[in-house]
């Protein structure tokens, strides 16, 4: 019986540690290519990414989102923007955000973690 405890306290634990924090420092590399539209305290070709996480999508003041991120209804916690940065157009068919997508489950942790750092 003690191992049945053991075991279902263990497995109810795993999801936890699983999901690691990312470095911000190694988030600032991986964040290179996102320069290229994405800026903190401006909007660009892609909307100021100053806050982002935590806030509604489609909401930066001043930016032209498509209808498709509009009517998306997502809140940027970590477990959305996992998704959209793993591949945006599979997360909300029909943005207008042409990159690819990270296939690093590690770099998407750490550009996480950059962008929660930039308040």
């Amino acid at each position: 019986m003690r191992y049945i405890m053991l075991g279902a306290i263990v497995a109810a634990l795993f999801p936890l540690a699983a999901q690691a924090e990312g470095d911000a420092a190694a988030g600032e590399k991986a964040f290179a290519p996102c320069k290229a539209c994405h800026a903190f305290g401006k909007n660009g070709v892609g909307p100021n990414l100053t806050g982002v996480v935590g806030r509604k999508a489609a909401s930066e003041e001043g930016y032209t989102y498509s209808a498709a991120l509009k009517g998306s209804g997502i809140t940027w916690d970590e477990a959305n923007l996992h998704e959209w940065l793993k591949n945006p157009k599979t997360k909300v068919p029909g943005t207008k955000m042409v990159f690819a997508g990270y296939p690093d489950d590690k770099k998407i942790d750490d550009v996480i973690a950059y962008l929660a750092s930039k308040k």
